[in-house]
């Protein structure tokens, strides 16, 4: 039996790494085994290519930066997602192929058909089965709310405007794959928030 795909998407500063986080224990504690991962890395080479993608002084053209995700996205396709998904795991992404639509063909404007073009290798012909969507503008994200200093990420330094487009690109997505979608309003009180993720993967069966 092949394992359930699941990735995890949202803005930056969402608390998305904190339901990642809960999840993970959840399944321990439960005793289902799951393999976590994200993107870009997940293995050696994707690893290194983060790296690259996210230091603050590389200065990299959207479209190379399209090829970079995708090149990391066909090694952790081949050597981690596949291989578990093949032996009955299921594998909990933290973003996938949605960020690199809403980042580099909504945001950075290359077109999500490029992008798509970009991927069509990349995917090894595999999509996610349910993509939870923590759905919180840019400017009411956790971490402006609480007002922390971003990260070293270069992505996380981009302008306003350009995290409005990516969360505008995250709900053109959306509606165009409304059928995998699970859109989840992050709650003040992460538990709450952790336990809506909880029962929207139950009712679709994918976890106990």
């Amino acid at each position: 039996m092949v394992g359930k795909f699941v990735t995890i998407e949202g803005c930056e500063g969402v608390g998305k790494s904190t339901q990642i986080k809960l999840l993970q224990e959840y399944m321990q504690t439960t005793s289902q085994e799951a393999i976590f991962t994200r993107e870009p890395g997940g293995t050696e080479i994707s690893e290194r290519i983060r790296t690259i993608i996210l230091s603050e002084t590389s200065i990299i053209h959207p479209l190379v930066e399209a090829y970079l995700f995708a090149s990391a996205r066909a090694d952790h396709m081949l050597n981690t997602v596949l291989p578990a998904l093949e032996l009955g795991k299921n594998v909990f992404c933290d973003r996938f192929i949605d960020s690199s639509l809403s980042y580099q063909g909504i945001a950075r404007d290359l077109g999500v058909d490029v992008v798509l073009e970009i991927n069509k290798h990349a995917l090894c012909g595999r999509t996610p089965d349910c993509t939870i969507f923590l759905d919180m503008r840019p400017e009411n994200s956790w971490r402006r709310q609480k007002g922390k200093s971003v990260s070293d990420d270069r992505m996380e330094h981009e302008s306003d405007a350009f995290h409005n487009k990516v969360y505008n690109g995250f709900i053109q997505i959306r509606n165009k794959y409304p059928d995998r979608y699970i859109s989840i309003v992050p709650q003040e009180n992460k538990q709450e928030t952790h336990i809506l993720i909880i029962n929207a993967l139950r009712k679709k069966g994918y976890i106990k």
